[in-house]
C-alpha cells in the first residue's frame, strides 16, 4: 500500500508543455530587446531568465524531490555568485581609470566603427 501512495507522489510533470512554455520565454525574451526600451529589455532578459532557470531546475533536474538541504546549498551558491558580481563589478566594468587598459581588441573595434569624419553632415 506504501508502494501505490509513494508512486502517486512522484508523478512527472508533462515535459512536453513546459518545453513549450520554455520555448515561449525564449520568443519573448528575444523579442523583449526589439522595442528599443532599456525596462522592456532588463525585464525580459533578466526576469525572464530567472523564470526559465527555475521551471529548468524544479522539472527537469526535479531539485523539489531532492533533500531539504540540496536547494539551500544552491541557493547558497547563486548568493555568493552575486556577491562576487557586486565585489568586481565596479572595477571590470569602468571603461577607464587609474592603470586600467581598454583591451586592444576593443579599441580596434570602436576605432573602426568609428566614422571617418565626424565632422562632416552626410
Amino acid at each position: 500500500m506504501t508502494t501505490h501512495a509513494h508512486a502517486a507522489e512522484h508523478t512527472h510533470p508533462n515535459y512536453v508543455k513546459i518545453w513549450a512554455i520554455l520555448v515561449l520565454l525564449l520568443c519573448v525574451s528575444v523579442a523583449g530587446p526589439m522595442f528599443g526600451h532599456k525596462l522592456v529589455t532588463l525585464i525580459t532578459a533578466f526576469g525572464i531568465a530567472v523564470v526559465k532557470a527555475y521551471l529548468v531546475a524544479k522539472n527537469f533536474m526535479h531539485i523539489n524531490l531532492e533533500k531539504r538541504f540540496i536547494p539551500y546549498i544552491v541557493l547558497t551558491m547563486l548568493v555568493f555568485m552575486l556577491l562576487f558580481f557586486a565585489g568586481v563589478a565596479p572595477d571590470v566594468m569602468k571603461k577607464e581609470g587609474r592603470q586600467w587598459e581598454k583591451p586592444s581588441w576593443k579599441t580596434s573595434a570602436a576605432a573602426s566603427a568609428a566614422p571617418a569624419h565626424e565632422g562632416e553632415h552626410h
